[in-house]
């Protein structure tokens, strides 16, 4: 009896120790499943904080500071060391007042207006007259004017006065640029200010 309870003790102890071992494991396997189920679900809500959407565009308001005014071109010939005289023979009342403060805006000395003399008949086309030596001046004018036609002063000189005083230069002006802008310029009226534009950037994560 005693041989035998013995034996029944020993299988019973025998048993226990793989019974344990598996108990051990299979809590240690859960406890890592825990674990890296946590990692798992952090990353993919970190994933979703970051990269789920587009973020806000970020938008630049670009402007256009260019004020409202004449803008103009700068002579390629001389505009100094002679004067120019132009006479109105458009029939347009202030014409000729208008392109000397255009030309003298350009650099060019140019002495007040005068109106064509009574024999002139009018002009439907802007000349410009010179005295001898000083073509290069009258074609830096010419230039100036959208590149008309020079040429010879005439005699008698076709101004109101018979002459055109210290100028060697005389723009006989036309209806063609009478009351207009000069080639190459906006009128001062004219509003060249370019609306705002948005310049949207969009960030995605």
């Amino acid at each position: 009896m005693s041989r035998q309870a013995g034996a029944r003790r020993g299988g019973s102890g025998g048993l226990g120790g793989p019974q344990g071992f598996n108990a051990t494991a299979s809590l240690v396997a859960a406890a890592v499943a825990v674990i890296l189920g946590f990692f798992i679900l952090r990353d993919i809500n970190n994933d979703s904080d970051n990269g789920g959407g587009s973020a806000a565009p970020d938008t630049t308001l670009v402007t256009d500071t260019t004020m409202a005014g004449a803008t103009t071109t700068t002579p390629s010939g001389p505009t100094t060391g002679f004067k120019v005289q132009v006479v109105n023979a458009a029939g347009v009342s202030g014409a000729a007042g208008d392109m000397t403060v255009a030309l003298q805006g350009l650099g060019f000395i140019v002495q007040p207006a005068l109106t064509k003399s009574d024999a002139t008949p009018k002009q439907t086309v802007t000349k410009v007259y010179y005295f001898s030596g000083s073509e290069a001046a009258a074609a830096s004018v010419a230039a100036s004017l959208g590149n008309v036609e020079t040429a010879p002063m005439p005699d008698p000189v076709p101004s109101e006065t018979g002459n055109i005083g210290e100028a060697s230069v005389m723009v006989l002006l036309g209806t063609d640029l009478a009351g207009k802008p000069l080639p190459g310029q906006v009128p001062a009226a004219a509003d060249t200010t370019v609306p705002p534009v948005a310049e949207t950037t969009t960030t995605t994560g």
